[in-house]
């Protein structure tokens, strides 16, 4: 079964292992999608914003995208998960 939540982002970005760890920690199944290393997971990022830039950290919580989002509003939407 595929994650329903996803974090496009890299290595190198520090926000990016922020949200990881984060999630981590909630003990919650995720899929981390590296935009550097594979065009695809570059192009599905730049697919959900009409400027096509790469936005990362941007995590997906079923069709909810959130754009480096704070701790309370990631809860948020995770809670809606269940």
């Amino acid at each position: 079964m595929v994650p329903k939540i996803k974090i496009y982002g890299t290595e190198r970005c520090h926000k990016s292992q922020y949200y990881i760890h984060f999630l981590k920690g909630l003990n919650l199944d995720f899929q981390f999608l590296d935009v550097e290393i594979v065009e695809a997971n570059a192009e599905a990022l730049r697919s959900l914003y009409e400027n096509r830039r790469l936005n990362f950290p941007t995590i997906t919580i079923g069709e909810k995208k959130l754009r480096n989002p704070s701790d309370s509003d990631l809860k948020k939407w995770i809670e809606k998960l269940s």
